[in-house]
């Protein structure tokens, strides 16, 4: 069965579609290449022996969008995850936001619906709790005001597709992510940022190796153990893999309700710090780091809920913090030699 996989060249897309070429899957790719390159085919050919199918477009053209999905009529289902998705800048550039995240959607959801593509994974994102109530936060919590408009985007994406599947036109499942880190074991595939890395441990990583002068940790006035935000990290190979699972549910008919929604975490929480510590234990390299101001958009702490993922999907995380942070810090390493040997 052939799946479209937007945004597939990027971190946790390519991932995903290492996973779902393992699985036995065809490949379908779009994406417009503004946060990832080219090579990330190769590196994917390499792990799976076979190249997933390209298209370069961006989603934000329908008529591009809708030729292309026209052009491979034997589309099951949809993984959608290109989307700009750096909190800070978002809040800077909120209607570059609310343009690329939104229109590709409608776009996307347009060209399936007329091409009769009736299975949809979306990846969405914690950010949609805003700062929850009650911790761990379970799918059946309450969705607060976002803390940031790439927040907001999530939450409106969702609404879009619960919408479009009360229509009778499609299944869906959206899968909210919480803070997805680490390699693939191969270390040809990773996080690579374009520019000035938005996420905490790409700046770690490269803060480690040099090409980073220090890190920045946003705040240590927070109400947690030592002052820093507490984030539920997953490696992304746990979390690729779910998307699998996720796929298999809609294409064989497993699912309970038409649009579905899975929190996808470890369920345990950690602080900016004890990240840290975590990668100088692993690396043996002291991080230069400082504390500045908090940053807009960051909520103070959140952490997941996962007993219905676990119990409903059969997935769970596997990879700990430790793990995560060492695939990391390879993936870098990796980086500069491939530098160095060109």
């Amino acid at each position: 069965m052939k799946i479209l996989v937007t945004g597939g060249t990027g971190y946790i897309g390519s991932h995903t579609v290492v996973e779902l070429q393992g699985a036995g899957y065809e490949v379908v790719i779009i994406d417009n290449l503004s946060n990832s390159n080219r090579e990330v085919l190769d590196s994917i050919a390499k792990i799976t022996g076979k190249y997933p199918l390209f298209e370069e477009i961006d989603l934000r053209n329908q008529k591009d969008t809708f030729r292309v999905i026209n052009k491979h009529q034997d589309i099951e289902g949809v993984i959608h995850f290109a989307a700009l998705k750096a909190v800070g800048e978002s809040v800077d550039k909120p209607l570059e936001y609310y343009q690329n995240n939104l229109f590709s959607l409608i776009n996307l959801l347009g060209s399936m619906r007329k091409n009769s593509i009736r299975n949809f994974v979306f990846s969405s994102s914690c950010t949609v709790y805003g700062q929850p109530d009650k911790l761990p936060v379970s799918e059946q919590a309450p969705l607060k005001k976002a803390e940031s408009p790439y927040g907001n985007t999530k939450k409106i994406s969702e609404d879009i597709i619960e919408d479009t599947v009360n229509t009778g036109i499609m299944k869906a499942i959206s899968l909210r992510y919480f803070n997805p880190i680490g390699a693939h074991p191969s270390t040809l595939i990773g996080e690579l940022p374009i520019g000035v890395p938005n996420n905490l441990v790409p700046y770690i990583t490269q803060t480690a190796i040099g090409i980073r002068d220090f890190l920045k940790v946003f705040g240590n006035d927070y109400s947690t153990p030592d002052g820093t935000p507490i984030r539920d990290y997953i490696h992304v190979t746990d979390l690729a893999k779910a998307h699998v699972v996720a796929v298999n549910r809609l294409l064989k008919d497993q699912f309970k309700k038409d649009y579905e929604i899975f929190n996808l975490g470890t369920g345990k929480g950690y602080t900016v710090l004890e990240v840290i510590k975590s990668f100088e234990k692993v690396s043996g390299t002291k991080l230069n780091y400082t504390i500045v101001e908090r940053r807009p958009g960051d909520i103070e702490k959140v952490w997941s809920d996962t007993i219905f993922a676990n119990k409903e999907l059969g997935w769970k995380a596997e990879k700990g913090i430790d793990d995560m942070m060492l695939s990391a810090w390879n993936w870098e390493l990796a980086l500069k030699k491939s530098k160095e040997n060109k």
